[in-house]
């Protein structure tokens, strides 16, 4: 049986190379261009350390999380717009009055997906908001199939169920079955500009003239104006509470 080591950055922060060459693919190139992203990440490692959180087996990066304090009142109309908003309110908040933790990301190394390591890393935050005194554990979940349903409103998306009850996304079930629940969508959790050629580079793909286009990884349309040269993608999430 494998054992696992869960180290932060603040203690191997040799790993983090390996942390960004493991998982550069559990997302769509055109993810890691969000402007606002771009700018927070690199100092998610020196301000917010204890909550980046690494999975080690024999010195192999084999899954990883982070996530970052801010201030919420427990309501839905103080609920970040998503992603880019959490970023921005927990830089921007005094440590002082911080209670809720916002998990931002979880990745598992291809192989080793089947583990119920993402359970574990989602477990380990949620035991590090507590030791840290925070009251509520939240995320702004990429729910993994929404991709493949491009044109349905993440709304819609939101209440799709199997025959059993537990919810067609895989990702979504991850959050549900350790008791997390749906709270909102969020529709502009990530905005991501770029030129045309960008996001031709960014999709593997051409944009012959301005419109719609659907894009592999993309979870909504993508929005491209030839004249003006300009494409963006308002990445919609689903804002879930586990306590």
């Amino acid at each position: 049986m494998a054992s696992f080591e869960i180290v932060t950055t603040a203690e191997r922060p040799d790993l983090h190379p390996q942390f960004d060459d493991a998982f550069a693919s559990s997302w769509p190139e055109f993810i890691f261009h969000d402007p606002v992203s771009r700018h927070f990440v690199p100092l998610v490692q020196e301000r917010f350390a204890r909550f980046d959180v690494t999975v080690v087996n024999d010195g192999v990066v084999v899954a990883g999380g982070w996530a970052v304090p801010l201030a919420w009142d427990a309501t839905i109309p103080n609920l970040p717009d998503g992603y880019d908003d959490a970023l921005v309110r927990a830089f921007a908040v005094e440590k002082t009055i911080t209670d809720t933790l916002c998990v931002m990301a979880v990745a598992v190394a291809p192989d080793w997906r089947g583990h119920a390591l993402s359970s574990l890393v989602l477990n380990e935050l949620r035991r590090r908001a507590v030791a840290a005194g925070l009251a509520r554990v939240i995320a702004p979940v990429r729910p993994t199939l929404k991709a493949s349903y491009p044109l349905t409103p993440m709304a819609t998306f939101a209440r799709w169920r199997r025959p059993d009850g537990s919810h067609l996304d895989p990702w979504i079930r991850v959050h549900e079955r350790l008791g997390a629940t749906i709270l909102v969508p969020a529709p502009r959790s990530m905005i991501i500009n770029g030129s045309v050629a960008q996001w031709e580079e960014w999709a593997s793909m051409s944009f012959p003239e301005s419109g719609a286009y659907v894009v592999p990884g993309a979870l909504d349309l993508v929005m491209i104006d030839r004249e003006s040269d300009a494409g963006i993608h308002l990445e919609p999430n689903i804002w879930m509470r586990h306590v």
